[in-house]
């Protein structure tokens, strides 16, 4: 019996660490599914402060024309000069600070966001308060482009799609954050709206990665050389007409809603915002539902999804069909900016995806500039 007693100790001795192991490593690969979740959550909460910039000022316009001592028409300005810096800024950030990786672009667009708005806190004179805004919308071009750069790493589109959502949740959100920050600290208050990404700054910066050395030009990086890759006309041209109808929709559909109810103008703009925003989420089903459909039956979605709400919103004749139009192309632009920045890069390789992003991003927002012009012509 002596001899089965070293036996035995010796099978408890390696028994009890194989069951620890046993017990410990389901726990340590229960975090592996989450993993993707984390990156996405903070790249769309990094660029949601970014997209309110967009719509923050809307209801402060008339404090800063009193207390900068110019026409309301002029005061709009503060809004066309974010919108003009953002379109410069995203191809401007990509081929400077974006040639260093996401971490070469979230510090720079952190830098700008920092001192475009000392400029419009410091503006005494609208050309300031402008030229503020214009530096501000250039660093917001940065977080935004940072943002689904980091998010591009996942394949799957589900990344780029939570960043989507967050960027058109802060866009809608904007018009209600700027409202209570110029009750509750003036109308500058409503201007600087994007500096709030950098409460999350560090763990971007950390999930970003160090600045990488700036590489040599290269034929694959140029913009010439993304445009001819495959997939990426189509679904920047997609973008270009998603985004057009929902930013002509958001000039438009407010108008006409209150020329169907008669409702006062906040009332109005608190409902169409509403509508948007509910849009805007659920089109993280439309995203899930994706990989299902296929690249055809989505894009074919996606195109007759905003095509009905531009009908809904221009030509029914009940207001409820107006707001479901505006939250139908809310649905249509974010799920699609979501889906269609993984189309724009596949296929290209690592250095081409930084100005592919870029580039599909410009679409994007020649659609935001477009929309209400259009929607403004035709209301004339």
């Amino acid at each position: 019996m002596t001899p089965t007693t070293p036996t035995t100790r010796t099978t408890r001795t390696t028994t009890v660490p194989a069951a620890r192991t046993a017990r410990t490593a389901p726990q340590g690969t229960r975090p592996r599914p989450r993993a993707p979740l984390r990156p996405a959550l903070l790249a769309a909460l990094f660029v949601a402060p970014a997209s309110m910039g967009v719509s923050g000022p809307s209801l402060a316009l008339p404090g800063a024309a009193r207390e900068l001592g110019v026409a309301a028409g002029s005061a709009a300005w503060l809004m066309t000069a974010f919108g003009i810096g953002m379109a410069a800024g995203t191809p401007l950030l990509s081929a400077t600070a974006g040639r260093r990786g996401p971490g070469g672009l979230v510090r720079a667009g952190a830098a700008l966001l920092v001192l475009g708005a000392a400029l419009v806190l410091a503006a005494g004179t609208l050309p300031l308060a402008v030229a503020g805004r214009t530096v501000e919308a250039v660093g917001a071009a940065g977080v935004t482009v940072a943002a689904f750069r980091i998010a591009g790493r996942d394949r799957s589109g589900r990344a780029p799609g939570t960043v989507a959502v967050g960027s058109a949740f802060g866009g809608t959100l904007g018009l209600f954050a700027g409202a209570a920050a110029e009750r509750a600290a003036g109308w500058q208050a409503a201007l600087v709206l994007p500096l709030l990404s950098l409460l999350v700054l560090p763990p971007v910066l950390r999930l970003a990665g160090p600045a990488e050395p700036r590489p040599q030009a290269a034929t694959g990086t140029r913009p010439s050389g993304v445009l001819r890759a495959p997939g990426f006309g189509a679904a920047a041209g997609l973008m270009l007409a998603l985004s057009t109808v929902n930013f002509a929709l958001l000039y438009g559909a407010p108008r006409r809603f209150a020329a169907l109810t008669g409702w006062h103008p906040v009332e109005t703009s608190a409902v169409a915002a509403l509508a948007a925003l509910a849009g805007a989420l659920l089109s993280w089903r439309l995203i899930r539902l994706a990989p299902r459909l296929g690249t055809r039956r989505t894009r074919l979605v996606l195109a007759g999804g905003s095509a009905t709400a531009a009908v809904l919103a221009a030509l029914a004749p009940w207001p409820a069909a107006v707001l479901t139009g505006s939250g139908l192309s809310a649905l249509a632009t974010a799920g699609g900016q979501g889906i269609l920045t993984g189309a724009a890069t596949r296929g290209l390789r690592e250095e081409q995806q930084g100005p592919a992003i870029g580039l599909f991003n410009l679409a994007f927002l020649t659609g935001v500039t477009l929309g209400p012009a259009l929607a403004a012509a035709v209301v004339a």
